[in-house]
């Protein structure tokens, strides 16, 4: 169960995490607007308080904060995750894509091959679709058949995919757009 969340400032926007007693509840990754976040952590955790958080969630934020600015290769794996509410088969999904390390990717095939069923690969990119860690579960880095980037649910889609890969100096066929700015798009509330 959640009990409280906060926004945090990053490179390159804001962004929120909510905790419980058994570790990281939710991420929010960041938007240009800290209205937005606050407002999305808000909505998928009502029943939580906004506070300060406890000192094992801070390490957590700065060690996020850190990849963010592009100072770390960081995977954040170690970082505590309550699954409780999370369907098992999701449950794998999350812990073979913790296992990417930053700056590489895999495919949705990948992913379902290492789940002993190359069939299962839309099962896998629905269960990345909801992700509720993004950042610490790195759905992020793992793409479509080809290199090609496929869906990314996360307010600013495909844009918000690439500019996270882009902070990994991920080795990816494709490159961000001129003019792209520092900040994740923001999506309405």
């Amino acid at each position: 169960m959640t009990s409280g969340f906060c926004v945090f400032v990053t490179a390159i926007g804001t962004g929120g995490v909510a905790w419980g007693e058994r570790g990281i509840t939710g991420v929010q990754l960041p938007e240009a607007d800290p209205g937005h976040a606050r407002a999305r952590l808000r909505r998928r955790f009502a029943a939580a308080s906004e506070r300060t958080p406890p000192p094992h969630v801070q390490v957590a934020i700065e060690r996020i904060q850190a990849v963010l600015r592009g100072e770390t290769d960081d995977d954040l794996a170690t970082i505590g995750l309550d699954m409780d509410r999370v369907p098992e088969f999701a449950r794998q999904v999350y812990a073979l894509a913790r296992t990417i390390r930053p700056g590489e990717t895999l495919t949705y095939g990948d992913i379902a091959r290492q789940l002993g069923d190359p069939l299962l690969a839309r099962d896998v990119g629905q269960a990345l679709a909801r992700n509720p860690y993004p950042m610490i579960v790195p759905c992020h880095r793992v793409v479509a058949a080809g290199g090609k980037l496929g869906g990314f649910s996360a307010a600013g889609g495909v844009q918000t995919k690439q500019r996270l890969l882009a902070i990994e100096r991920a080795q990816v066929a494709w490159q961000l757009p001129l003019g792209a700015t520092g900040y994740l798009p923001s999506a309405g509330t």
